[in-house]
């Protein structure tokens, strides 16, 4: 899903950045922030590093990388 999906999703469509820095500060296993990416489908930031990130979604087999 991308950022602005979410926001969408969460009844604001304006709010991609917010969803953005919301997730930047989530440390919960539990939500699955990693897996929301940029609207272009790379891959954004991650709060644990974008590296991080990318390793974690290859590993579940659902991302290609475009950075």
């Amino acid at each position: 899903m991308t950022y602005s999906e979410v926001a969408r999703r969460a009844g604001s469509p304006r709010a991609a950045r917010a969803v953005g820095n919301i997730l930047h500060t989530n440390y919960d296993p539990g939500i699955p922030c990693h897996r929301v990416v940029r609207a272009d489908g790379t891959s954004g930031g991650y709060n644990r590093g974008a590296r991080r990130k990318i390793e974690i979604l290859h590993a579940e087999g659902v991302y290609e990388s475009k950075d």
